[in-house]
């Protein structure tokens, strides 16, 4: 099984998602302030492209969200 699929990660990216949308921030503007074009932010939403753990920290951190607290 590819890691994208595991149901693990699939949780993993809708809390994500969640979280996003939880705080009216737009896959554009997450882009921006990963300074990243806006189809990264949707290949890993739509699960074309798997986040690593790195990336994931970057992700939470403009998200303002401790990764502790996002993980439990």
């Amino acid at each position: 099984m590819r890691s994208i699929h595991d149901p693990r990660y699939q949780d993993l990216m809708k809390k994500l998602i969640e979280l996003r949308e939880s705080q009216n921030v737009t896959q554009v503007e997450l882009a921006r302030l990963l300074n990243k074009p806006q189809s990264y932010v949707s290949k890993v939403e739509i699960l074309e492209r798997r986040l690593d753990v790195i990336e994931l920290i970057d992700w939470l951190s403009v998200l303002k969200t401790n990764i502790a607290e996002f993980i439990s």
